[in-house]
C-alpha cells in the first residue's frame, strides 16, 4: 500500500522517499531525463504516438512511494522514452495519469512524482488537462496555451516544510510559464492551420462541476478555463526552478453555457476525438523537439 503522506513529519523522510523513486528508475534510464509530460483527462494517446521509442513501461504500483489513478481516463502508467530525430539521446517521462486532491490525496502526494522525477534531472514539464472553457470564441476541441493561473483550491502543496534540496520558501510566480515555448507553439499551431488559444487556468479542488455562478465570478476574475488539476504542479514545477509548458484541451463550455447538465463522458468523449488527439499530440512533440535539441 502506498505510504501516506500525512505521516511524513521531516525533511528527510520527504528527501528518502524522492531518493527511493531516484534509485528505482536510474537502472531502467538509458539516457538522463530531461524532461516530464503529464498527460491530463483522455489525453494519454501521445504515449503511445510513433514519435517515441519507448524503453520503459511502469505501473505506478511498482514506483515507490508513487499514489495510484483512481479517475477514468488516467492510466496509472510512467512510460519512459525516447523521441526520434533528436541528436543526443535524452529520457522523456510520459505520466500517464495524474492524481488530484478530490481522490482524497493530500497536495504533497499529488505532485510528489513530478517533485521526484525533478529531483531524477527533468528540467521541464509539460502539463496538460481537460478544462471547461469560459470565453465565449471557445469550442469543445480547442486548445488553450496556459499564459497564467489562478489557485482556486484554497491551499498549496508546499504548504507545511520546506527542504532546501526542493527550492526556496519563498518565490516568484510571475514568469512561471515559459514564453520561449509559447512563441513556439504558437509557431506551430499557425503552420499548422489551427488556432491555440491562450488564457489563464483556474483550477479547482471538484470533483463537483462548477455551478453557473461560480463560472460567472470565475470569468469576472480573468479566468478563461477551469479544471480540477494543474495548479500545485505548476507551483511545484515552479518551486522547484523547471520550465513550465501547459496546455487545456477544451472539453466543454463551463456551467451555464451551453444549456444542459456536464458529465465526464462527454469530457473524455472531446479528450480523445481523433482530430483533436493528433493536434494536441503534434503540438507536443514539437515543443519536445525544441526542449531536447
Amino acid at each position: 500500500m502506498t505510504p501516506s503522506f500525512h505521516v511524513l513529519n521531516t525533511a528527510e523522510d520527504l528527501h528518502n522517499h524522492i531518493k527511493d523513486v531516484r534509485r528505482f528508475l536510474a537502472p531502467k534510464l538509458k539516457s538522463p531525463l530531461k524532461a516530464v509530460v503529464i498527460l491530463g483527462s483522455g489525453l494519454g494517446a501521445l504515449a503511445e504516438n510513433d514519435a517515441f521509442d519507448v524503453q520503459e513501461r511502469i505501473p505506478y504500483q511498482q514506483i515507490p512511494h508513487f499514489p495510484i489513478s483512481t479517475v477514468e481516463g488516467h492510466a496509472g502508467e510512467l512510460i519512459l522514452a525516447t523521441l526520434k530525430g533528436v541528436p543526443e539521446p535524452a529520457t522523456i517521462a510520459l505520466m500517464k495519469g495524474r492524481f488530484h486532491y478530490y481522490e482524497g490525496y493530500t497536495m504533497q502526494e499529488v505532485v510528489f512524482p513530478l517533485q521526484a522525477l525533478s529531483y531524477c534531472g527533468a528540467e521541464t514539464v509539460i502539463l496538460s488537462n481537460a478544462a471547461g472553457g469560459m470565453q465565449k470564441d471557445f469550442y469543445p476541441g480547442a486548445l488553450m496555451w496556459i499564459d497564467d493561473q489562478i489557485n482556486l483550491t484554497g491551499t498549496s502543496p508546499l504548504v507545511g516544510m520546506n527542504p532546501d534540496f526542493l527550492g526556496p520558501r519563498f518565490f516568484d510566480m510571475t514568469s512561471s510559464f515559459c514564453k520561449e515555448l509559447k512563441k513556439i507553439a504558437m509557431n506551430y499551431a499557425k503552420e499548422q492551420g489551427f488556432k491555440l488559444f491562450e488564457g489563464v487556468y483556474a483550477g479547482v479542488t471538484g470533483p463537483a462541476y462548477e455551478t453557473p455562478a461560480e463560472i460567472k465570478m470565475m470569468s469576472l476574475m480573468g479566468a478563461s478555463a477551469v479544471g480540477m488539476s494543474t495548479v500545485s504542479e505548476v507551483l511545484a514545477a515552479r518551486h522547484a526552478g523547471m520550465r513550465i509548458a501547459a496546455i487545456s484541451c477544451i472539453s466543454n463550455l463551463a456551467a451555464g453555457m451551453q444549456g444542459k447538465d456536464l458529465n465526464h463522458e462527454e469530457v473524455m468523449a472531446m479528450a480523445t476525438n481523433n482530430r483533436v488527439g493528433l493536434r494536441f499530440q503534434g503540438l507536443v512533440i514539437e515543443l519536445l523537439h525544441h526542449v531536447l535539441a
